[in-house]
């Protein structure tokens, strides 16, 4: 009684912790994205300098990376050659600083909500990439799915109140960038054995963000903001919307690692439709009728698309699961084959 007891109660922290999981990421996700708004929105705290913002969060998190994997060891460093930098890593920084700095400029000109329905494009840019790059073939089903997706994004947009076509140009950009850069990781680290977790993707691709934002900054921002006598450092502002912005990038770890990506992206569901009614109720943002059909439509379609991604992957555990039992079973019986002949020497 007691055992069975012990086990439902292991089950129940479980299912807790992994809800905790969840929650904490939510939380963090929104509010690094409403924080940003706020900070870049000229209605707000009118400070629109987004590769500015990005150059403080990527050196912030590069500076706390470095603490926590060279000096408090917390982290083992991942074991790689100058080379593989180069090629791989290198690459994925420049792609990581287009999408961040691109995503963020976004928020001058996007409504929080609007940002959220066009993000809903991200499985769609994925998916023709990796066809692309050969890393999947294309299904005419999984196409049609795609289509959907767009299609609601589309109508989403027509119906979007204050529709700004520069920014849905910045955050298509993005969407693009941050896909590219999730097909290169499979295809320049994955595949090579060469696996990060948030604090040391940070310590290795946040220094070169820093360096590719750093051109375009001293470029486009440096001299506006020479310009802008009256600015002072925030520190307090700056400093915890940094320590957000950390903080989520261990959040993923803890959710991804604990839980799974699924959950991640069911959760990111949740969160979207979270930001829709805080950007409604709380910023006063317009959302139409026919935002939300479109959006709804778009929803289904990814919903749809991890669905059969779960089912696949779950088709893929199953036949390692056949295949291992029947190593083991023909294991089993050529040990059963050599008894029986040892037994008949033996006899003879």
């Amino acid at each position: 009684m007691g055992r069975g007891g012990a086990l439902s109660e292991g089950v129940l922290k479980k299912i807790i912790l992994s809800y905790s999981y969840v929650a904490i990421w939510i939380f963090l996700s929104f509010t690094v994205i409403v924080y940003n708004k706020y900070i870049l929105d000229r209605n707000m705290y009118n400070w629109p300098y987004p590769i500015s913002l990005t150059m403080i969060h990527m050196g912030f998190c590069s500076s706390l990376a470095y603490i926590l994997v060279s000096i408090l060891k917390v982290v083992e460093p991942v074991q790689m050659t100058r080379d593989v930098y180069l090629k791989s890593v290198v690459p994925i920084g420049f792609l990581y600083s287009l999408s961040l700095w691109l995503s963020n400029s976004a928020y001058i000109y996007l409504s929080v909500s609007f940002i959220q329905m066009l993000k809903a494009l991200m499985p769609v840019a994925v998916y023709s990439l990796s066809v692309l790059f050969k890393k999947e073939g294309f299904k005419g089903q999984t196409m049609t799915n795609m289509l959907s997706i767009s299609f609601g994004v589309a109508v989403a947009a027509y119906g979007e109140a204050k529709f700004n076509s520069w920014g849905v140009m910045l955050q298509l950009g993005a969407v693009v960038f941050e896909a590219t850069r999730l097909v290169l990781i499979q295809i320049l680290l994955t595949s090579k054995g060469i696996s990060f977790n948030p604090i040391t993707s940070l310590y290795y691709v946040a220094p070169c963000c820093l360096v590719f934002l750093s051109v375009p900054w001293i470029i486009v921002e440096l001299p506006k903001l020479r310009d802008t006598s009256s600015f002072h450092f925030d520190y307090f502002i700056f400093g915890t919307n940094s320590l957000c912005a950390f903080a989520l990038n261990l959040a993923v770890f803890l959710l991804v690692g604990k839980t799974s990506a699924l959950t991640m992206n069911v959760a990111g569901v949740v969160k979207d439709w979270l930001l829709i009614a805080f950007s409604w109720s709380v910023i006063k943002d317009t959302v139409t009728p026919i935002n939300l059909f479109g959006y709804l439509i778009a929803f289904l379609g990814v919903a749809y698309y991890n669905h059969a991604k779960l089912q696949a992957l779950k088709a893929k555990e199953a036949e390692k699961k056949a295949s291992h039992l029947d190593d083991e079973s023909g294991k089993l019986l050529e040990e059963k084959d050599e008894k029986s002949a040892r037994k008949m020497d033996s006899d003879k």
